[in-house]
């Protein structure tokens, strides 16, 4: 079927409206018409030399829409459903047996690549030629997509899809920063402390549960944090793959505390001799959630007022998809959420 997706065809170049043909879902894939599609820094990835997935691509991994057509096996979603779209995965792996997804041994090559598995895309442009798309199971910046059953979860039909969309990544894995406060709060935790760049940021934090805030441009910010946490974090949280700031937030932690690192880092992380000395570091991908699970938390804590994270979302129509990117990477607006076909 035809779809409008917005294709980057260079790596230095803007986003192009296209008209595309999809491929009918396979076995284990759906297609659905995308209501909302979040914008995520993740989605800048093939931007960067040496990218798994370079142009031409369609991104976008943060859906939400009505399925139109299953795919062979399908059993889990119907026609009709209304739908949060997260990664792919196996499911057959032990990680992914056990319950974390995010680590299962076929994460990169489901996620990053593209592409299926075996190497189709499912998708061409005007002239016949291949699109990498299977972004994160998905590609969701078009009107349409074909998505990996696996990582669709179908949510109530009484839900407003045109929100959604950033469920299924930016706010499942707290990577927007402003997420991570509000389930801090949610878990009880305390003093949140958030640290940010842009006023405008640390003002919505403190109304959404951090209990102090500091610039990011201050010199002094690993006292100031050991100061207000009584000789230093627990857990500290990086949302940004910047390796300063993760060498700080390190640098914050007590003894025995642990810092996850959240964003994708695009350079070497270097620690002095005693850094580490006492302290964990990991990486999290995903949250380390099952999307199954969370999503529909998520979603029962928002209805309840407790998780409003629509307050972090700013709409653009897919045509302004440049726009938004430029207000995502400046940091303008905290999570840009693409409507590519309108309201469900």
């Amino acid at each position: 079927m035809k779809a409008t997706a917005a294709v980057l065809r260079q790596a230095d170049g803007p986003y192009v409206l296209e008209e595309v043909e999809l491929d009918p879902p396979g076995p284990g894939e759906v297609l659905v018409r995308v209501v909302s599609a979040g914008m995520c820094h993740t989605d800048i990835v093939p931007r960067q030399d040496g990218a798994p997935a370079p142009p031409p691509i369609i991104t976008g991994h943060e859906g939400a829409g009505v399925v139109e057509a299953v795919g062979e096996g399908v059993a889990r979603v119907s026609v009709g459903d209304y739908v949060v779209l997260s990664f792919d995965s196996c499911g057959e792996c032990p990680s992914c047996r056990r319950g974390a997804p995010p680590y299962c041994d076929l994460f990169l090559f489901r996620n990053f690549f593209g592409r299926r598995l075996d190497g189709t895309t499912g998708v061409r442009d005007a002239d016949g030629g291949e699109i990498a798309s299977r972004w994160f199971g998905q590609s969701s910046f078009a009107t349409h997509c074909v998505a990996a059953e696996r990582g669709v979860v179908v949510v109530d039909r009484d839900l407003p899809l045109a929100k959604l969309g950033p469920l299924g990544c930016g706010i499942l894995t707290g990577a927007v920063g402003l997420a991570a406060i509000m389930a801090a709060r949610v878990a009880g935790a305390g003093p949140i402390i958030a640290v940010d760049l842009h006023r405008h940021r640390l003002e919505l934090a403190t109304e959404l549960g951090a209990t102090h805030v500091l610039d990011g441009a201050g010199t002094d910010l690993i006292p100031r944090i050991q100061e207000l946490t009584g000789g230093g974090a627990r857990f500290g949280f990086d949302t940004t793959g910047n390796v300063a700031v993760i060498a700080t937030a390190v640098g914050a932690l007590r003894m025995g505390g642990h810092c996850g690192l959240v964003g994708i880092q695009t350079e070497p992380i270097t620690f002095g001799p005693v850094a580490l000395l006492g302290k964990t570091v990991s990486s999290i991908l995903e949250g380390g959630a099952d999307p199954q699970i969370v999503i529909p938390r998520l979603i029962e804590l928002w209805r309840a007022g407790r998780f409003p994270f629509d307050r972090l979302i700013e709409t653009y129509p897919l045509e302004a998809i440049n726009t938004a990117e430029e207000a995502s990477r400046s940091g303008k607006v905290v999570k840009p959420v693409l409507l590519p076909s309108g309201q469900a």
